[in-house]
């Protein structure tokens, strides 16, 4: 009799060898895969991993300089430190749980405690190359999805000490990728900041810098956004700059060991703690912790031994102590913060009392909606019980664990028909849809009172969960999915300045994205293609030979349930929304979404011929 039950038996078990286990459950290595349009994404997981490595041979004083080359498709990382040891080059790159970390005399502070980092590399990689540079002799190796294709004997080389790693990430693993520029030069110059006296040459560019965080907080705000000057304290083991300005919400940098935390951790909760304490102390009174956070923006860097991260890309720090024998992380930051700080604002009047206008502008301004929030928040509860706006997914950005959380994502959308369809075609395990009803406010200049007064901006907060900051942000990417006509275009940009407006720090650390969907669909009895501009609608019409059919789609309700979820499964496409360093928000929202000006009405008239070309392009 057949049960239908598979048997388990000694054929069952498999044994699998390294490179098999990373291609096969990369997440475990790389965290989530992407195709680089978010800037935690493997392919610049991959990159950091082979900076990593330089970085800490700079650490330990061998090599000031480091060049980086990234095309399209191809990363070259050239250290000049002591190079790999010539013997042992091959088992370095491809054997897991190999490497000089585990030397803690060596690599106290390391970033790299496992030994795997290389190893993801090169078993992720179409193509892996690794030159090791030693005394005048180097040893050359290449591979090829982990499968070692050429390993040459040592010979003489004329090189300088180091080593150059080579690599191309695999297509079949990361689909669409692409590297963002933005993104690249964002994590070279968080190398620099945080490693004084070293040097990236990154694509023929040099990046240093002579004040670590302070330089970073200089390149992050505008000057005229500046409460005050910015506040630099160091010691050892630790580094912290902070300031406050005129924006809405918390904003921090956080780093372990070099290692950009993105999600914060015990150091960055151990700051935003202190930071509260000491002012309380410093001004003896016992303002409201919101308050005094309210528009800080602050980095923090610590160095401790053995870190503990919560994920292996290791994007958050869960060390309680910052060695096995020393202080808990809490006691090791509230005590530098506390000395530090309290000293500082006893030496510097000025900016003291700049700082408390600030706390009492943020103790008023919260005042002042209180009573607003109260009854905002009520309708929101009531509304959540039958709430048709947000049609929510099961899995969230803010759970604790799982890897599927990495690819939770929110659709912002207008109309029935639009969000039917992603709605019918969404995976309902990560992907949530949420429908705006018309065109939202223009909030530009706005106070915060009208996140409350208005139902469609309360109710979006609270779907995303970031009333009180973006900490317990439900949703890895927020996706802006607008018709690309005329309206469409204008409801975007309504969305975006309600977060730039409001929530600057979630659109900054690249949570806010835009959803691409193809113009055109050119097919004929034999195959589809969906086309997003009109250079890839001429390549279909020239592949696909004679008069296909197309059909040019100028809203997303045309777009079939069916269809649509070709375009945000495993194809989406999705175009981050970047601010530059320098940008001031303030001035860049007020010339797009302030009053008319010559200049504005000058940029609209230049800019005019889109909706004519899409005219033409139809006929």
């Amino acid at each position: 009799m057949t049960t239908g039950v598979a048997s388990y038996t000694e054929e069952s078990i498999r044994s699998l060898d390294w490179k098999e286990h990373i291609r096969l459950r990369p997440g475990m290595y790389i965290g989530k895969l992407g195709d680089g349009s978010a800037e935690d994404d493997g392919i610049y997981v991959l990159v950091k991993e082979v900076i990593d490595n330089s970085i800490d041979e700079h650490m330990m004083g061998y090599g000031k300089t480091i060049e980086v080359k990234i095309t399209d498709k191809r990363v070259e990382v050239r250290d000049y430190g002591r190079g790999i040891p010539l013997g042992k080059v091959v088992e370095c790159v491809s054997k897991i749980n190999t490497g000089g970390k585990y030397d803690s005399g060596a690599f106290q502070k390391s970033v790299g405690l496992n030994g795997v980092g290389t190893k993801a590399v090169n078993a992720l990689s179409d193509y892996f190359k690794v030159v090791s540079y030693r005394d005048g002799q180097c040893k050359i190796a290449e591979f090829s999805k982990g499968e070692l294709l050429r390993d040459e004997q040592v010979k003489s080389c004329s090189g300088r000490n180091g080593t150059l790693v080579v690599f191309e990430p695999d297509a079949e693993v990361f689909k669409n990728y692409r590297f963002i520029p933005e993104y690249l030069e964002e994590l070279i110059w968080n190398y620099v900041f945080l490693n004084a006296g070293l040097t990236i040459v990154f694509n023929g560019k040099k990046y240093h810098s002579a004040n670590g965080l302070h330089d970073l907080l200089e390149r992050k705000v505008n000057v005229e956004q500046l409460r005050y000057p910015i506040i630099h304290l160091k010691g050892e083991d630790i580094e912290v700059a902070m300031t406050h300005t005129n924006q809405y919400g918390e904003e921090y940098y956080s780093f372990v060991n070099g290692q950009y935390t993105t999600q914060g951790g015990t150091h960055q909760a151990a700051f935003r703690e202190a930071v509260v304490k000491t002012v309380r102390e410093f001004y003896k009174k016992d303002f409201d912790a919101a308050d005094i956070r309210a528009s800080i923006v602050a980095a923090i860097a610590v160095r401790v031994q053995e870190p503990v991260f919560e994920s292996q890309t290791k994007t958050k720090l869960g060390s309680q102590n910052v060695a096995p024998e020393g202080p808990t992380m809490r006691t090791f930051v509230n005590d530098f913060v506390k000395k530090n700080l309290d000293n500082y604002l006893h030496e510097h009047a000025e900016v003291a009392d700049a700082l408390l206008k600030r706390i009492l502008q943020s103790e008023r301004e919260r005042k002042e909606i209180a009573g607003i929030k109260k009854l905002a928040n009520e309708r929101a509860r009531k509304a959540n019980l039958h709430n048709k706006k947000l049609r929510d997914c099961r899995i969230h950005y803010n759970d604790k664990k799982g890897e599927e959380r990495e690819n939770t994502m929110i659709f912002i959308t207008e109309g029935d028909s639009a969000s039917g369809s992603i709605t019918k075609s969404r995976n309902v395990q990560t992907q949530a849809v949420f429908s705006l009803r018309g065109k939202p406010l223009n909030c530009f200049g706005l106070t915060k009172k009208v996140v409350y007064e208005n139902e469609e901006f309360n109710l979006l907060q609270h779907a995303l969960d970031i009333e009180d900051g973006i900490e317990n942000l439900r949703y890895r990417k927020i996706v802006i999915a607008t018709d690309a006509d005329v309206d469409g275009m204008h409801i975007r940009l309504l969305i975006l300045t309600f977060f730039l407006q409001f929530f600057p720090d979630l659109v900054k650390h690249g949570y806010l994205f835009i959803l691409e969907t193809p113009l055109f669909r050119v097919r004929n009895k034999k195959k589809t293609i969906y086309c997003y501009n009109e250079e890839e609608k001429q390549a279909a019409i020239a592949e696909l030979g004679g008069k296909p059919e197309i059909t040019r789609f100028k809203g997303l309700g045309e777009i079939s349930p069916e269809e649509f979820g070709k375009f945000i499964g495993e194809n989406i496409r999705l175009e981050p929304v970047i601010i530059k360093q320098d940008t001031d928000i303030k001035k860049l929202l007020s010339f797009y979404m302030g009053k008319n000006t010559p200049d504005r009405q000058k940029f609209i008239i230049n800019e005019l011929r889109i909706e004519k070309d899409l005219v033409e392009e139809e006929l």
